[in-house]
């Protein structure tokens, strides 16, 4: 009786985690990347006006200290990305004002790290929200696929470079093989409790992120009656801005909900 009591709890947890990212969707249209910021969320058409006028609120790049954080801190908001069993001995790296840098040596593989809000989609409406704080832990393949793109993009958002020229950038370093070719098997943790990925409702949700060069989220499930399975694009989120992808890998983002934090804790269910 007990095992069933059990069973019929871990349930409901789950059907609570589902409810409360499925009212994410329906609420916010944005990228998380990662995020390798950020949580993948795609809109309806009925919410196309308010992400419009949120992108108005972040039309451009905030003063350079609005996205920084206190090291200390920001290396614990690192490693609350993934379980303890993951991040104590991951590679932990923080934002300076030129880019990222090595804050802890790991010895596992894994890189944790907070991602700030250029790691959205180029036409995400909060591309330049100083508040997101995406903290993630990739593991060794995702950090070799995902990490010169992060370090690249950076790179040039500190030196005050427009979209336009990081998007030609990239393209360039792709062409020219300075950024490598998507590993499979990559897998990214963002479970942290205290992770900001959006400004609409709890800000957040604990997830694990995939990155593949599938074309296609059925292909996963995703979004089909009941799954847990979200997917989207990497570079750009509408089809009216897809055009400016053309030289870039496509890159298909996969997000799994999960019913708990990185601390082991339920994700409470939303008071609607």
């Amino acid at each position: 009786m007990r095992a069933a009591m059990g069973e019929r709890k871990m349930k409901a947890r789950i059907t609570r985690a589902r409810v409360m990212t499925e009212r994410m969707i329906r609420e916010k249209m944005i990228s998380i990347m990662a995020r390798g910021a950020l949580v993948l969320v795609i809109s309806t058409g009925s919410l196309v006006p308010k992400a419009e006028a949120q992108s108005d609120k972040y039309s451009k790049m905030a003063p350079v200290d609005q996205y920084l954080m206190e090291r200390n801190a920001e290396i614990l908001l690192a490693r609350s990305a993934a379980p303890d069993s993951i991040s104590s001995d991951a590679t932990i790296l923080v934002l300076g004002r030129q880019g990222y840098e090595t804050a802890v040596r790991g010895k596992n593989g894994f890189v944790c790290m907070v991602e700030r809000s250029w790691m959205e989609a180029f036409d995400a409406p909060e591309f330049w929200n100083p508040k997101v704080r995406g903290a993630e832990c990739l593991n060794r393949h995702a950090a070799r696929s995902i990490l010169p793109i992060v370090d690249l993009r950076t790179k040039m958002v500190l030196a005050g470079r427009s979209k336009a020229e990081i998007v030609s950038a990239l393209k360039a370093a792709f062409d020219n093989k300075q950024l490598p070719d998507l590993e499979s098997g990559n897998v990214v943790y963002m479970m942290s409790k205290s992770a900001y990925l959006f400004d609409a409702g709890d800000h957040n949700g604990p997830h694990l992120m995939f990155f593949t060069t599938l074309t296609d989220g059925k292909d996963w499930g995703a979004f089909a009656s009941g799954s847990p399975v979200f997917s989207g694009p990497y570079w750009f989120l509408t089809s009216k801005e897809a055009s400016q992808a053309k030289g870039l890998p496509p890159i298909l983002v996969f997000a799994v909900e999960v019913a708990k934090w990185s601390d082991g804790t339920a994700v409470p269910m939303h008071q609607e």
